[in-house]
């Protein structure tokens, strides 16, 4: 997917970004709709291309010690980095959830997180991954760990969606095993699947069959959106009474995609690869390479060829051939502040736009 696609360059206006490179590495971005802030998980480069387990880097000696949960205030530029509370364990972060609690003013952060196996060596065994659960104010310095989940569902987790009440969510598996030969598989048949876990009754598989699931979000209606990396898809699913999913639409996009996330409009947004083989060089073996980077829009469909059973427009917002935003795995936009953020796990700098969609 990709291999002979030219790259085209539009939607992204120079003169209206600008570069964070305090903030590096920062896999999944996520805002807090109300306030207007970032939340970011980020690590560092070098430790990136040691440690991934989703590319099988399984280098621990390389494995960042010091990954962590930022915020940034787009209004005061501010930058902070978020102190954990009663979690002295290993932390490798990679997709996140930042959910609004059903108490005003607080938050539940759903972490995925790589941690490295005990005594066992990775490159057979592959990582410890868990979900992490922890719950912060709005404006919180500290984030207070509630609940490390692990369960033989959490296999190849990649991103997370929570609840509100800080016990429940859904993830994705990337690959059908940690290590090995199958994983090979993955790219070309529907072998991955979303997990469903909730602190207090466990985990079971809430959809199947998958290819290449990545990343996931949740409207306020119970529809759950998973992306296809290898798909070049987003699947449309929809919550049942015992919390497993069924499959309802399917929204053809035509990119390798990673994260997805919802504006404040209901609006879904995807960052997508144009050129994934350059995604794959700067992500598995140099950072510094130029990767070129794509956001599309889905939006419900108001048009005549509604009838025809097209429930949803498709819209390119920008691509760019990676020397604003490189390799971004993830897009996210506040509709509200017309802000448009860009981020991506072997990013050197985070990417703010000001962007309008007045139009």
């Amino acid at each position: 997917m990709g291999v002979f696609r030219k790259v085209e360059t539009f939607g992204l206006d120079e003169s209206a970004c600008k570069r964070i490179p305090e903030l590096q590495a920062c896999e999944k971005i996520v805002l807090h709709q109300s306030t207007g802030i970032l939340y970011l998980a980020c690590s560092n480069l070098q430790s990136r291309l040691r440690w991934n387990p989703p590319v099988e880097l399984f280098d621990v000696e390389g494995k960042s010690a010091n990954d962590y949960v930022a915020t940034y205030d787009p209004v005061t530029s501010s930058i902070t980095r978020l102190t954990l509370v009663n979690f002295d364990g290993d932390l490798s972060v990679h997709g996140m959830d930042v959910v609004p609690s059903d108490i005003p003013g607080e938050i539940y952060v759903y972490m995925v997180n790589h941690r490295a196996p005990l005594g066992q060596d990775p490159r057979v065994v592959g990582a410890d991954s868990v979900i992490e659960v922890f719950k912060t104010r709005v404006g919180g310095k500290q984030l207070h760990h509630v609940r490390t989940v692990a369960d033989p569902i959490i296999l190849t987790p990649n991103d997370v969606v929570g609840q509100p009440d800080g016990k429940a969510f859904y993830f994705t598996n990337d690959h059908s095993s940690k290590v090995a030969f199958a994983r090979l598989w993955d790219r070309f048949f529907p072998t991955t699947n979303i997990g469903y876990c909730h602190l207090d009754h466990g985990c079971k598989v809430a959809a199947s069959k998958f290819l290449a699931s990545n990343g996931i979000t949740r409207a306020s209606n119970d529809t759950v959106y998973v992306a296809s990396t290898a798909g070049g898809a987003i699947a449309v699913f929809q919550k049942q009474t015992d919390n497993s999913l069924l499959l309802t639409d399917t929204i053809h996009i035509g990119q390798a995609l990673d994260n997805l996330a919802l504006d404040s409009r209901g609006n879904l947004w995807v960052a997508a690869f144009p050129k994934p083989s350059d995604t794959l060089r700067q992500i598995m073996k140099d950072t510094s390479h130029i990767a070129p980077t794509a956001g599309f829009q889905i939006s419900a469909n108001t048009g005549p060829d509604l009838l025809h059973g097209h429930g949803y427009k498709v819209e390119k917002i920008f691509e760019n051939n990676g020397t604003i935003a490189s390799g971004s795995t993830s897009v996210v936009y506040d509709a509200e502040r017309e802000l448009l953020f860009m981020s991506g796990i072997t990013s050197s700098h985070l990417t703010v736009c000001h962007k309008s969609r007045g139009n």
